[in-house]
């Protein structure tokens, strides 16, 4: 549509049925969207004069309700979409350059005819160059655009707004020039080889899978390369609640080796039988060698098994809980993954700044404010970053200003799960 007169219906409501089915359909969430996507447009204008006509794609961020610290040992996770996303003003053209603008960043520009190896690592260039290399060895002729991005998906926060950048890309290139033909796995798969081989980050499938999937989805990576994931339909606010999440605000850096140890401890103890993650230990076996375990890895290995064991089968539950219906087995259910990732997985604060305790700060308010009605967990890789809560609807109003009297104005983010992934909007 000619952007001009894509502005202009936008201004005059021409969006809202997609803002709703998106975002929710409160006036203020229409009335934000709305600016958004107009500034979006007026920034592409700015950045690219000479293109007039433009679509418009959107792909979401991600929140893990059940499954902490499951998928890099092929156990289950249960994870749904979001209503943060990134959206991408874009315009077609003949010469054979991709050039992405965004807010606070330089534009990139990446030619389809030079996707060497020697440049890789090189941020979001990296990913953009690992995508059109996997689309190309798949087969499809793929030509230039244009983008403006914008995007509201809270880094660091355990959302994944790399994945949502990734899904954005694809299906970019899988509407435009595959017909969509690549289903929302495959998409996942390219977005996954482009930050693992080109980026240099190395990470599981799950980000990608519910990004491009949408929705709530079950998934199970028994087989890492081919995960099977199951969509369900549930609706939180129906059933009462409301999934609001709280960044305390605490700080990622000088993590690594923190996220590093667990993966590591976990390996260690499946290496003892004689495999190489912790799905393919009898957990029978596992229980019948812990004397022998804590001797040779020591207790805080032995112990973050146990929640793995634990975490995998209660994401599974949680999978079932919601197919069935049954609300409160649910809560209860993520109540139990949070106990477990502080006591036993122990991601909830650094122990080399054990001053620092933003998260069980915040997990002890939350279930102040919740009492016996609702959940909380860590959320994410742990250690620094969100929590997630399931908070009843009459309580969000009071649940937001107790924790951002703490953790500061606009730290509560109330999402709700988004039923599609990537789409052309426009």
């Amino acid at each position: 549509m000619e952007i001009t007169n894509l502005r202009r219906h936008i201004e005059n409501g021409g969006l809202k049925e997609s803002f709703t089915f998106l975002y929710g359909d409160s006036e203020k969430s229409f009335t934000y969207q709305k600016n958004r996507y107009d500034e979006a447009l007026f920034k592409f204008s700015r950045h690219f004069p000479l293109r007039k006509d433009v679509h418009i794609y959107s792909a979401p961020g991600r929140t893990e309700i059940g499954g902490n610290h499951t998928d890099h040992q092929n156990g289950a996770v249960l994870a749904g979409a979001v209503n943060l996303d990134a959206v991408g003003i874009v315009a077609f053209h003949s010469e054979g350059i991709v050039r992405i603008a965004s807010k606070g960043f330089e534009t990139i520009e990446v030619s389809i005819n030079d996707l060497s190896d020697d440049k890789k690592g090189q941020g979001s260039e990296s990913i953009v160059r690992g995508i059109l290399t996997k689309f190309i060895q798949n087969g499809v002729g793929i030509g230039g655009f244009d983008m403006y991005c914008t995007s509201n998906v809270l880094k660091g926060g355990g959302i994944s707004s790399s994945a949502a950048f990734e899904i954005l890309i694809c299906t970019v290139i899988n509407c435009r020039y595959n017909n969509a033909k690549e289903n929302p796995y495959e998409l996942a798969k390219i977005g996954w080889y482009a930050e693992n081989k080109y980026f240099g980050k190395k990470c599981g499938l799950l980000d990608q899978t519910v990004s491009s999937y949408g929705g709530l989805v079950g998934i199970s990576f028994s087989n890492p390369e081919t995960p099977i994931a199951e969509q369900i339909y549930y609706d939180f606010e129906k059933s009462g609640y409301s999934i609001c999440l709280t960044d305390t605000k605490s700080s990622h850096e000088n993590l690594t080796d923190e996220y590093a140890a667990i993966r590591d401890e976990m390996n260690q103890i499946a290496s003892f039988f004689g495999c190489d993650v912790l799905s393919k230990v009898n957990e029978a076996e596992f229980y019948g060698r812990i004397k022998g375990l804590r001797k040779e890895y020591g207790d805080r290995a032995v112990l973050r098994s146990i929640h793995f064991f634990d975490e995998t089968k209660r994401a599974k539950e949680e999978t079932e809980a919601l197919k069935r219906n049954d609300i409160k087995r649910f809560l209860a259910l993520v109540n139990e993954s949070g106990d477990s990732s502080w006591k036993l997985l122990q991601n909830n604060y650094c122990t080399k700044t054990p001053e620092n305790q933003e998260i069980p700060l915040a997990i002890t308010l939350s279930k102040k404010v919740l009492g016996n009605d609702g959940a909380v967990r860590v959320h994410g890789g742990g250690f620094a970053g969100t929590i997630q809560a399931f908070v009843p609807i009459h309580k969000v109003d009071e649940y937001t200003e107790t924790m951002e009297k703490v953790f500061g104005e606009g730290s509560v983010y109330v999402l709700r799960i988004r039923p599609v992934g990537g789409i052309e909007i426009v």
